[in-house]
């Protein structure tokens, strides 16, 4: 991503991103398929508990992010063998992390589900399904961190790869276990749960294959699994911001469910229709957002924040493109879309009124998540914090309230919930597009000398480490040397602006 056409590069990079988020979609939009077959409880307790899982993945959101933004950067920067030991760091530490999440939402699995406010049997379809969830925590976490770090190295194919296997997997054993025959007799929720844990944990064990293998770009290397402190300090450092952001948007996505659970079984199922098709939004523009994550890195590791920039650009004019025209799409046909997932005519009303709403601004939701990995890939995940409280906590759920309650809090209008999701997504874009324009990213979260370097198994450092410049740009070694970036002091630190 530091040369050539960035046009070109960037669309090479994340098309097969963009290919595995649509298998990821497709993996999510399977389960609420047989679900939809089963009842109209099972799909509203699959939809109340999709949010609420992703308030416990989205931690793996920070580590991805720091995870991408530290390798990318020392790969741009030529520091192979950094890398590579910071990939083992972020093994551990999402290890650690998923291992106590996953304990904890077991612990509190029914407490957690009543909160949200889901009753009779949809509480308990909720109930089976998100404990099976929690026990494949794990399995997503270091799932998430073996893409990142490919990514970060530039292969994007192999991870679509692994999610094509995952998805594929999951979506011919749903109907096994969610349904009324084979083995199984009819799990339901239970049996959409039981799938994605199956698909996941072989997600995870490919994944583990392919980066001790090394033979895809980078390397897991088992000596690299000793705690490293420092690192380890560097990656929570990058990384706690984009939890902190992972945190308030999954939290929002739970206050919001809850208040459209307040709007009875048919709004909630209709919701569940709804955001999965909003997930095209996420798989398009979340996709070329961790492509630009991985060429602003990059650009900025080798010292070329121009570059960095123009990254950003193209993909969030390219993935407002695409999203501005499958929201015309949706728009056109929103009851056939509807009635692909469910007949029953009350959800099929109730959702075409929620897209008829919501798909004309898909483009400016998904173009702030391109913005936002332009952030992140500059290790600024607390300004892509900012912008997601922004978004969910200043300008929708407030917006919300006003626009779906009464004053004592009782509920009016299902419609104004889906005008609040609207009115967020443009007024945030325009914000998060103003303050990447100011330039302040520009710096690097990466040091040229953070203590010991590691080592291959001959003991020399098989990346290239950088110098300071000296004037004529050549060490004293006769190397070429690559200059701090502007706002990087000698010893690789951001300086304060």
């Amino acid at each position: 991503m530091t040369t050539g056409s960035v046009g070109p590069r960037l669309f090479s990079l994340a098309w097969p991103l963009v290919a595995g988020n649509l298998l990821q979609t497709a993996y999510n939009i399977a389960d609420l398929f047989w679900v939809g077959r089963v009842s109209a409880e099972a799909v509203a307790a699959v939809s109340l508990m999709f949010p609420t899982t992703w308030l416990f993945v989205s931690v793996a959101i920070g580590l991805t992010a720091a995870a991408n933004a530290v390798v990318s950067q020392h790969i741009g920067a030529g520091n192979e063998r950094r890398a590579e030991h910071a990939v083992a760091q972020s093994v551990l530490l999402a290890l650690a992390v998923a291992g106590f999440l996953s304990t904890f939402g077991l612990v509190i699995r029914e407490p957690l589900v009543a909160l949200i406010g889901a009753e009779g049997a949809v509480f308990d379809a909720a109930v089976a399904y998100i404990e099976v969830i929690f026990l494949a925590i794990p399995f997503t976490f270091l799932f998430f961190v073996f893409r990142s770090s490919l990514r970060a190295a530039g292969d994007t194919k192999t991870a679509m790869w692994l999610v094509a296997t995952s998805a594929g997997l999951n979506i011919v054993i749903d109907p096994v276990f969610i349904l009324e025959w084979g083995p199984f007799l009819g799990l339901g929720a239970r049996g959409a749960a039981i799938a994605t844990f199956i698909s996941r944990g072989l997600a995870a064990a490919l994944g583990l294959y392919v980066l001790v293998d090394g033979g895809w770009g980078i390397r897991l290397r088992l000596a690299d699994l000793r705690p490293d402190v420092p690192v380890l300090r560097r990656l929570v450092d990058v990384g706690y911001p984009a939890t902190l952001d992972g945190l308030t948007r999954s939290l929002a996505a739970v206050v919001f469910v809850a208040f459209v659970a307040r709007f009875g079984a048919v709004a909630t199922a209709a919701y569940g229709v709804g955001i999965r098709l909003m997930s095209v939004s996420w798989t398009v523009s979340g996709a070329v957002g961790q492509a630009a994550a991985t060429g602003v890195g990059q650009n900025l590791g080798a010292g070329r924040p121009d570059r960095a920039a123009r990254v950003t650009w193209t993909g969030t004019a390219g993935a407002m493109a695409v999203l501005f025209a499958a929201g015309a799409l949706v728009f056109a046909v929103p009851g056939a879309v509807v009635r692909a997932f469910i007949a029953d005519p009350a959800v099929v009303e109730a959702g075409v009124d929620l897209l008829r709403i919501i798909a004309p601004f898909w483009a400016f939701l998904g173009g702030l998540l391109v913005v936002q990995g332009g952030f992140r890939g500059a290790g600024q995940t607390n300004v892509a914090f900012v912008l997601s409280v922004l978004s969910r906590w200043v300008f929708r759920v407030p917006v919300a309230v006003l626009l779906a309650y009464d004053a004592a809090l009782n509920p009016v209008d299902v419609n104004g919930l889906w005008w609040a999701l609207a009115a967020s997504s443009v007024v945030t874009f325009v914000i998060g597009v103003v303050w990447f324009h100011r330039g302040s990213w520009q710096d690097v979260v990466i040091e040229d000398r953070d203590g010991s370097t590691p080592t291959d198994t001959d003991g020399a450092e098989s990346g290239r480490e950088p110098t300071t410049a000296s004037p004529d740009g050549v060490d004293t070694d006769g190397e070429q040397t690559v200059a701090h970036p502007e706002g990087v002091d000698d010893d690789g630190e951001p300086t304060t602006n």
